[in-house]
């Protein structure tokens, strides 16, 4: 594959000022869902997107960042083995407020697309599920094992041992435990994730169940999964080049990828990103969920990033 995996992305024109210093994207606006020009109208003009040098296709509205640093294949014999299994299972992880919004949409295309293709698929939806994003006490089941000092990465990871984390807990890891893909749905909050999808983070992948050192990186725990971070983004695309004012999108990437998915053994997909759609017409956000419809369709032909130091600051 020439070039390597590639960061998927939609171009948008520029935010706000306001939006420029959050770096939020709110409820965006979208097609409504008996529009003529929404996502799978019969309006909807078909037409074949163009190739990319790889030979794969794209949606129009998914132009590739080429530059010095392209991303480096990580082929493996897991990635091949995915490719050939039938009935898969994934798990989208979504945070966002607002059903309708565009991540919304997002959302809703993965679990048609995805379903079609026979996939087996679940959502936590965060929000929705009123999830607890906070680490604490709450959080252990029975008798801790240092009552006189609590320290809540021992004492989860001493609970999980013996079956001691609280329901909600233990229900998102056997959601993680039996997918073959986790995909995580959500607007960029603050040059990150969505403080609920942190909790997740944070109370979902104790050590023991997705990592135990020094059983990390590629000999995490979680190391036959895959892993994807659909996102958008309050700025526009130029806004997070290289040299700009808020620096290569690829600094936002690093503690989420690596230092989370890849830390727990998951091999990570390129991120599939939404630049500004609040800020950009109809036709534009419509052409971004098409995109994303269309990557979905040879979604597990695709090869893991390799998320090494190099990529990210080099």
């Amino acid at each position: 594959m020439t070039h390597g995996a590639r960061l998927i992305i939609s171009r948008a024109v520029a935010p706000s000022h306001f939006d420029f210093c959050l770096g939020f994207s709110f409820c965006e606006p979208q097609p409504t869902e008996d529009s003529p020009n929404a996502p799978g109208s019969r309006r909807v003009p078909t037409e074949e997107p163009p190739r990319c040098p790889c030979g794969s296709t794209r949606g129009r509205a998914a132009p590739v960042i080429r530059g010095p640093r392209p991303y480096q294949i990580l082929k493996t014999e897991a990635t091949k083995c995915f490719q050939k299994m039938a009935g898969r299972k994934v798990l989208i992880v979504y945070a966002h407020q607002e059903p309708r919004s565009f991540n919304g949409s997002l959302k809703r295309i993965a679990m048609e697309e995805l379903s079609k293709q026979g996939c087996s698929v679940t959502v936590s939806d965060l929000y929705a599920m009123q999830f607890e994003p906070r680490a604490t006490r709450n959080d252990v089941v029975g008798c801790l094992h240092n009552s006189e000092e609590f320290n809540y990465g021992v004492e989860t990871w001493e609970a999980y041992k013996r079956g001691g984390l609280s329901s909600d807990v233990i229900e998102e890891q056997k959601k993680v435990q039996g997918a073959d893909l986790l995909i995580f749905q959500f607007p960029l909050y603050w040059f990150s994730m969505p403080a609920i999808m942190k909790g997740w983070m944070d109370r979902v992948l104790v050590q023991g169940f997705a990592h135990e050192f020094p059983n990390c990186y590629d000999s995490g725990l979680l190391k036959n999964k895959l892993a994807l971070f659909s996102f958008t983004t309050g700025g526009s695309e130029e806004m997070y080049a290289k040299g700009s004012i808020n620096g290569d999108i690829r600094y936002l990437l690093w503690p989420m990828q690596h230092g989370i998915m890849h830390f727990c053994g998951v091999k990570v997909l390129a991120p599939h990103i939404c630049f500004a759609p609040e800020y950009v017409s109809e036709e534009k956000r419509k052409e971004m969920l098409i995109a994303w419809a269309q990557r979905l369709k040879t979604l597990w032909k695709e090869e893991p990033i390799n998320c090494s130091p190099e990529w990210y600051f080099q």
